[in-house]
């Protein structure tokens, strides 16, 4: 029988624990502070997404809810994109398909026990889940107790970087109480990181309480009081007014309006693209694909649209993937482009992120002056993630964080690009690129993964069904008072034990 030590036993050791854990697996940015344990202020934040699937951990919620401090996995990921102890305290890999991981002690914000059962369950939920969680995408697994304080996860197939994909926040470890028998998901009370979700306003805001039973001892933070405001230039302002003491994503146009002392600039592995619909509509002729191509500048979106705080489209991978540079292959048999002769389509992006509409614009006139005849449409990204994962769109403006997912380089282009992927915008199903990906996903060792991976990024540049078009650098607003912000390239963290004003 697994020993259980008293609250306050526990509450000791994790506190005293805290520290080392802080310095050993920060992430990027990570802002020093001492976790004391004593009551301190809420915290108030502008998030730019509101929920677009009732904060479900299984869809583009999942990072809500990582960020906001709610949900942890089994691992996590360092500053360096290797996998980290989080709810697991160590693992080991047996033979080709099977991993056991060792749990730490730990409690759910519902005040029942972590324990291999449910750490199981839980796993083996997320696999049941329609549509599949993209770290999940190609990946079959099972998960099983396997005695004392130990999970056994096992996978159909070979898979080298479980441990990372593990550190996906859509595979966030919750409480059986969290699910339902008809595949609903409620993460309110329900997860194990150091704020519990207490109430959600719709799609306006949210109300946090710190966990007070959190392993990793007490955050400093009283609380969370976040606001859902899509609209950039009101959270700028909310900042600026002293509203909020945190703003995520400050529109380009706005990072100046703020003092330089409330402003946190961050490379990140996000790359800004235009999917083209290969299914159906004009894009699905690859000559029209390579005439879209042939008409974009991305310079003029670089310099123009993001006033220097991106960089030119590279590749799916930009330069915060400090490997890539070195490893990248020429796009493989990229068609002749025709001419358009007035081909109607219909470009969409969302309004979140504030550059996006403009870049769409920008775009919108690229086409029409290679030939295009262009409708541009723009909706919130709740109201149109749908509609452009079924293929409504001829042409859709998307920034995406190319490892959040998983930190594994491979898992976004299995889950974007191919036929059977979860997020695939493009609705490309190309035999080649579902071959290079699939030998990609099979490559154990590192370097040699990341060759694959080059590989499998210049077949899918080859069919012309994506084009990049910046690489970006984000912008966090910090008010003078906060310290303690994890800012980090994955954009998986933001609130944290340390995080105070």
């Amino acid at each position: 029988m697994r020993y259980r030590r008293t609250r306050p036993a526990r509450l000791l050791l994790a506190l005293a624990l805290a520290p080392l854990l802080a310095g050993c697996f920060a992430s990027a940015g990570e802002e020093s502070g001492q976790t004391t344990g004593k009551s301190g202020s809420r915290l108030r934040v502008a998030l730019a997404f509101p929920p677009a699937e009732n904060l479900s951990p299984y869809g583009a919620d999942a990072t809500l809810l990582s960020r906001l401090g709610v949900t942890e996995g089994l691992t996590s990921l360092d500053a360096n994109g290797a996998a980290a102890p989080a709810l697991a305290r160590s693992w080991q890999r047996e033979g080709d398909r099977g991993w056991l991981f060792t749990l730490r002690e730990a409690t759910f914000q519902d005040g029942t026990e972590v324990t291999p059962a449910r750490v199981a369950a839980a796993l083996t939920h997320a696999t049941e889940a329609k549509p599949a969680p993209a770290a999940l995408s190609g990946v079959t697994l099972t998960a099983e107790p396997a005695g004392g304080d130990r999970v056994r996860v096992t996978t159909e197939s070979p898979d080298p970087v479980l441990p990372l994909r593990l550190a996906g926040p859509a595979l966030a470890v919750l409480s059986p109480k969290a699910y339902d028998t008809k595949g609903r998901v409620d993460p309110v009370g329900t997860a194990t990181g150091p704020f519990a979700l207490t109430k959600v306003t719709g799609s306006t805001a949210a109300t946090l309480d710190r966990f007070d039973d959190y392993w990793g001892g007490l955050a400093q933070a009283q609380g969370i009081d976040a606001r859902f405001i899509a609209d950039g230039t009101a959270r700028t302002n909310a900042l600026r007014t002293g509203q909020v003491d945190i703003a995520e994503a400050i529109p380009v146009a706005q990072a100046a309006t703020l003092d330089a002392g409330t402003r946190r600039e961050t490379a990140t592995t996000r790359t800004t693209s235009l999917q083209l619909n290969t299914r159906t509509g004009p894009f699905k002729d690859p000559k029209l694909r390579a005439a879209a191509r042939e008409a974009v500048d991305t310079s003029a979106l670089a310099k123009g649209v993001y006033e220097g705080h991106a960089d030119t489209g590279r590749g799916v991978y930009g330069p915060a993937v400090t490997w890539a540079a070195g490893e990248r292959e020429q796009p493989v048999g990229r068609g002749q482009a025709a001419t358009p002769n007035g081909a109607a389509i219909t470009l969409a992006t969302y309004d979140n992120r504030p550059e996006l509409p403009e870049a769409a614009q920008v775009l919108k006139q690229q086409l029409e002056q290679a030939g295009f005849t262009v409708k541009l449409e723009v909706r919130e990204y709740s109201r149109i993630e749908s509609d452009a994962l079924a293929g409504k769109f001829d042409a859709f403006v998307v920034a995406r964080n190319t490892l959040v997912d998983t930190g594994d380089p491979v898992a976004v282009l299995a889950s974007d690009y191919t036929c059977d992927g979860g997020y695939n915008l493009a609705l490309l199903c190309d035999k080649d690129v579902d071959r290079a990906v699939a030998k990609a996903q099979g490559t154990a060792d590192t370097s040699a993964r990341q060759s694959a991976a080059m590989a499998a990024e210049a077949e899918i540049l080859g069919t012309d069904a994506v084009v990049p078009l910046v690489h970006q650098r984000v912008v966090t607003g910090v008010g003078t008072s906060v310290a303690g912000v994890l800012l980090d390239p994955y954009e998986r963290t933001l609130v944290g034990t340390g995080t105070r004003r």
